[in-house]
């Protein structure tokens, strides 16, 4: 019995001493935010590397989300009433509430959070976080605190984005494929989407911005291991975060929609 349970105790024990650690490391960031000077020089710098450099690819991404539900819709309804009906109904919903902000989230904790989590890994193995304690400087106001700010600033933004061209990617499939004209395409979203609506998704980017950054920080800054070390620090924050931002979806969505902003 044992041999039979004791991996999953050491599981269970390694488990809670990670979430112990990053608990830690969430409440030494915002006590540095309220008590310390904001680099803003850094943030600047890691707003323009998560959200410059993870523009086109979160903009294509939607843009052929846009496409493909736009192409299902149409077929879908044309399937039982003869005619695509509501595709920009159905396009813009599912983008703006549910898709653009968890796609978004998802690709940039692939890009950026993965290489959040390898640069400060490789500060740490290679002893840069050290050093910054026997400068004087905490580690956490200098490296995890703009990389946060810089997430939660850029990650709503490119959902904006992101959206619109979603939208856009089905009113290309809506004009070309079904011959749709243009301007009942917008009156179908128009008529029947409201502020709320949109404020539904935009919500849950601060949500998960601070998700995938706080993950990815945290994954960094624990890197044992030397290169390989790094390697498996980077692949556990993508997965994380990926992973979390699809389970939290969830449940921001059921208290979003007890709340009425649905």
């Amino acid at each position: 019995m044992e041999s039979l349970f004791a991996p999953f105790g050491r599981w269970i024990l390694a488990t809670s001493e990670e979430m112990g650690h990053f608990v830690f490391l969430v409440r030494s960031t915002v006590l540095w935010m309220y008590r310390a000077k904001i680099e803003w020089r850094q943030t600047l710098m890691q707003m323009a590397k998560i959200g410059v450099d993870s523009l086109p690819v979160t903009a294509m991404t939607m843009f052929f989300t846009g496409m493909v539900l736009a192409l299902q819709s149409g077929a879908t309804t044309k399937h039982f009433f003869n005619v695509p009906l509501f595709i920009g109904t159905v396009v813009s919903f599912s983008i703006v509430m549910e898709l653009g902000p968890v796609l978004t989230a998802v690709v940039v904790a692939g890009r950026a959070g993965a290489a959040i989590a390898a640069e400060l890994g490789t500060m740490k193995v290679t002893e840069q976080i050290d050093a910054l304690y026997t400068l004087g400087t905490d580690p956490v106001r200098y490296l995890v605190i703009p990389r946060l700010l810089a997430f939660l600033m850029v990650l709503p933004l490119l959902t904006v984005v992101s959206d619109f061209t979603g939208i856009l990617g089905g009113l290309f499939v809506a004009r070309v494929k079904y011959d749709i004209p243009t301007i009942v395409y917008w009156h179908d979203i128009i008529d029947n989407m409201q502020v709320k609506h949109f404020v539904h998704g935009f919500l849950k980017t601060f949500i998960f911005a601070f998700l995938v950054s706080m993950v990815s920080c945290y994954k960094g800054v624990t890197t044992r291991g030397g290169a390989e070390g790094v390697g498996k620090a980077t692949t556990q924050a993508v997965v994380i975060s990926m992973v979390l931002v699809l389970v939290i979806d969830y449940f921001a969505t059921a208290m979003l929609n007890a709340l009425g902003i649905t």
